[in-house]
Formats: structure tokens, C-alpha cells, sequence
């Protein structure tokens, strides 16, 4: 099944992307991991346990949000600010190698907050406000989009596409941006869309929508791939059939699925033997992809030797 993407102005290195997920869904998983460091220690890991790397990177943007307060920061919020900073280096090193890219945005609150105020919980802004002009949360946010795309319009210049995955986890309350409910997060998401697409042109987005519940779903027209994140018990290793089948109740079989975060690696027999249909998952960071205690040697060892899984040096040239 071929699928158009919904930005109609898209380049064609988005086309193509799109084109060879359908052509490897229900046939390969895209191995992907989480990365928020300079040192990427996760890539290192599983280089050194399979000889591989994954397809697909994720990168972390919550440094470049430009309403950081650094002054007022505790050690854990500035500790993970400094080992953030200037990872789009290594964003652009991965595009080099010609592996899949995906960004991952904890957007500290474009107004007030405290700490990691991407969390409802340290800050008071206002999502509902944010979607009103003439409000000051309204001329803060726009401030922060325009931040955010002059980081990405470089990627739009040279052709690299990303697969874009914000407003994430808009099912839950622990996020301001889903603190207000799924309507809020839904139209935040719509907004950036047409604000993305039609004042800044950035054509290579590969827009991807991240929750599991109906409510809130933003439709078809505003978004390419529908995801979750997930994080089972340690060592439950499967294809993870049952989130897969609840996505269902989002959309239909237009969209392809993808487990945007997971603690857990699926296991590509059960991937293979059930026909389920995941596009990708990306392991997050941290203890999940450092240490065994989640991810054994041996399943990682497995995961990435198997046919059914690709690799970044399985991957065709797509940009």
C-alpha cells in the first residue's frame, strides 16, 4: 500500500521514505534508538554487541527550547540541559550516513515554568491560551516555533528528511501540552502543522502523531504515521500485538503504526510469525539501552542479527 504524505508540498526524499515503509511493512521493523548526549553511549553498545547500528536515531531537542531558565534550574533540570547541548551535531553526522532520523521535542513551557517545565507540573502556562492571538502564552509560542524551525530549515535545504513526532505522549496530563486534554493537544498539533507547512515551508517533515486513544486523534489529513510509546516489563519481549491492534481504534490501515518509544525491544519471530505490523520502535534512552537490565546482550544480539530486522547498513539509500 502506498501512502501520499498529508503535506502536499512535500520533497521527494518524504515520498520516498513513505514508499519504502509501505513496501517493508508486515515484512521488517526499522531498528531504532534514543540518543541525548554528545557520547551516545546507546549506539555504542549495540555497536559493541551486534556490529551494527540502528537504522534509525532519535535525537532529543528539549536544550534548543528557548525559554530555558537557567537560573532558577535544580541540578537535575541543569544536568540534563549541559549533556544535551549541541547534539544536532550528531543529528547531522547520522543524516551523512544516510540513516533515518527522528526528533523528539520535551519542550520547556514557552512561558513561565521552573525546572524541566516541560512537565504540567512545574509550570502554569496556559495551553488553551496559547491558540488565542492577542494573548501573551499565543506570541510566546510563536516565538518558540519559529525558534524550533530555524533548527530545522537546514534539514529542509538539504533535502533531509525527518520523521517529526510532536506534542508526544497527548494522551497523558504529565506534559503542559496535554495538561488542558486531548482537544487542546490535538489542536496545538494542528496549528503547528499548518503553521510548519504553510508559513515556514518545511517540506520534510514526515509528520507522526503520537498517542494510542481516539480522543484527541488529529485525522487523517494532518498526520503520516500514527504511534505509541510503551514501556513493558523487563525482558517482556514480543511483537507486542495487543498495542499494535488498539491503535486501531485511531484510524484505520491508511496509516502505518510505529512504537515511537519503547523500554523493551520486540522480538522479530514473534514480529514474523503473527504478520504484526510495527514500521519502527526506538528504544529510549538511559538504563533501557546502557545496561542489561532491561535489554539482555543475548536479545540485542538477536534482535539485530535476525532478516526480519533492519539496520543502518541495510538500509537503502533514501536521501
Amino acid at each position: 500500500m502506498k501512502r501520499e504524505a498529508v503535506n502536499k508540498n512535500a520533497i521527494k526524499e518524504v515520498e520516498t521514505v513513505l514508499n519504502y515503509l509501505a513496501d517493508i511493512e508486515g515484512k521488517h521493523i526499522l531498528t531504532g534508538q534514543h540518543t541525548q548526549t554528545m557520547e551516545q553511549p546507546e549506539l555504542c553498545r549495540i555497536r559493541e554487541i551486534t556490529g551494527k547500528y540502528p537504522a534509525l536515531c532519535g535525537f532529543e531537542l528539549l536544550s534548543y527550547s528557548p525559554n530555558i531558565r537557567l537560573e532558577t534550574a535544580d541540578e537535575a533540570c541543569l544536568k540534563e540541559v549541559r549533556e544535551n547541548e549541541g547534539t544536532l551535531q550528531k543529528a547531522w553526522e547520522w543524516a551523512g550516513r544516510g540513516g533515518l532520523v527522528t526528533f523528539t521535542w520535551h519542550w520547556f513551557s514557552p512561558l513561565g515554568g521552573r525546572d524541566k517545565s516541560f512537565y504540567s507540573r512545574n509550570t502554569e502556562f496556559d495551553a488553551n491560551k496559547a491558540l488565542v492571538k492577542g494573548t501573551k502564552e499565543h506570541t510566546a509560542f510563536l516565538h518558540d516555533l519559529d525558534a524550533m524551525a530555524e533548527l530545522l530549515r537546514p534539514f529542509c535545504e538539504k533535502h533531509v528528511p525527518v520523521l517529526w513526532r510532536p506534542f508526544h505522549e497527548a494522551e497523558g496530563d504529565w506534559f503542559w501540552w496535554g495538561a488542558f486534554g486531548a482537544d487542546t493537544a490535538r489542536e496545538l498539533y494542528r496549528f503547528m502543522f499548518r503553521y510548519y507547512t504553510q508559513k515556514h515551508s518545511l517540506n520534510n517533515l514526515i509528520w507522526v502523531w503520537n498517542s494510542p486513544v481516539p480522543a484527541g486523534y488529529v485525522g487523517d489529513e494532518y498526520c503520516d504515521i500514527i504511534s505509541r510509546d510503551m514501556y513493558p516489563p523487563a525482558h517482556a519481549h514480543s511483537d507486542f500485538r495487543k498495542a499494535y491492534l488498539e491503535l486501531f481504534r485511531v484510524t484505520g490501515e491508511q496509516k502505518g503504526r510505529a512504537i515511537a518509544e519503547t523500554g523493551i525491544i520486540p522480538d522479530a519471530d514473534w514480529l514474523e510469525r503473527y504478520h504484526t505490523k510495527w514500521l519502527w520502535y526506538m528504544t529510549w534512552s538511559g538504563d533501557f539501552a546502557r545496561t542489561q537490565k532491561w535489554n539482555s546482550d543475548a536479545a540485542l544480539r538477536k534482535l539485530y542479527a535476525h532478516p526480519y530486522a533492519v539496520t543502518l547498513e541495510e538500509l537503502p539509500g533514501l536521501y
